[in-house]
C-alpha cells in the first residue's frame, strides 16, 4: 500500500491511485489536471484552496488502505 504525503505532487498522488480523485474533487481541488497540479506538493494545493492538509491526507490514505 502507497502512503501519501505532503510534499507529494497531486499528479504523483493520481499516478499512484486514481480512486483518490473523488476525496479531492470533495475537498474542492477542481483543478486536478492544470500544469499546477503536475508541480505543485498537495500541501501547496491546499493551502492556496484554504484546506486543511492535514485532514486531506488522512482522507486520501484511508481510500488507499
Amino acid at each position: 500500500m502507497a502512503k501519501i504525503t505532503k510534499d507529494m505532487t497531486i499528479g504523483e498522488i493520481i499516478r499512484i491511485d486514481k480512486a483518490v480523485i473523488p476525496v479531492l474533487l470533495d475537498a474542492g481541488m477542481h483543478c486536478l489536471g492544470c500544469p499546477s497540479a503536475q508541480g505543485e506538493s498537495l500541501e501547496e494545493a491546499a493551502m492556496v484552496h484554504g484546506i486543511d492538509a492535514d485532514s486531506l491526507i488522512e482522507e486520501v490514505n484511508k481510500v488507499l488502505q
